[in-house]
Parts: structure tokens; C-alpha cells; sequence
């Protein structure tokens, strides 16, 4: 069972994968490629959830089991705050679709472990 610290930091993950998901609800790739403002908050909320797992898997090293990639979304987070200007748009929409829905049930899944 995590901690209560580890808690907050999934709680977090969770928080801003929820806030992509809705950001993104409804909208194609050409809508998100053309919108520097969906741009931003997207990868605003992926900065969030990349910093979030690396501090949580300080504390709880044992938690990177129960997460899918967790070294690739850190290193995710790490390449869109120091790559920012090689960040690609496909890339970034790719994980949406592809990898956040995972990341959520898993940390979905930790929330409510022994509750």
C-alpha cells in the first residue's frame, strides 16, 4: 500500500492526466497541432505527471513495478522541458491516445489499493 506521501503524488499523476483527457476530449490531431494553447497545457500537465513520478519513485522505488514505463515517462517529462524546441506534436499526441489511458488506471488502480 503506498504511502501517504506517495498518495499525494499519485493524486497528482492521476490530476493531470485527467486534466489532459479532458483537454483533449472531443478534438482530432489537426485541432491540436493547430492550437498553441491546447499545445501548452498539454504538455504543461505531462511536465506535471513526469516530475510527480520521479519524486514519488524516490520515495517508493518499488512503485516503478506497478507502472508501465515509468524511466520512459520520466525521460517523456525530461525531453519536453530540455528538448523543448525537438519536441514533435505527433509524438506528444501519440502518447495521449496511446499511453495516457494506461497511466491513469494504473494510478487509479494505486489510489484505491486497500481502501
Amino acid at each position: 500500500m503506498p504511502s501517504r506521501e506517495a498518495k499525494k503524488y499519485l493524486y497528482d499523476i492521476a490530476e493531470a492526466a485527467k486534466h489532459i483527457a479532458q483537454f483533449t476530449a472531443g478534438r482530432t490531431y489537426e485541432e491540436y497541432h493547430a492550437d498553441p494553447m491546447l499545445r501548452s497545457a498539454v504538455e504543461r500537465q505531462f511536465e506535471i505527471i513526469g516530475e510527480a513520478l520521479n519524486q514519488l519513485l524516490q520515495r517508493e522505488s518499488d512503485l516503478q513495478k506497478k507502472i508501465s514505463d515509468a524511466p520512459l515517462i520520466i525521460a517523456f517529462r525530461n525531453r519536453l522541458i530540455h528538448g523543448y524546441a525537438t519536441v514533435s506534436d505527433e509524438v506528444v499526441w501519440g502518447v495521449v491516445k496511446g499511453y495516457l489511458p494506461v497511466l491513469s488506471g494504473e494510478v487509479q488502480a494505486l489510489l484505491t489499493e486497500n481502501e
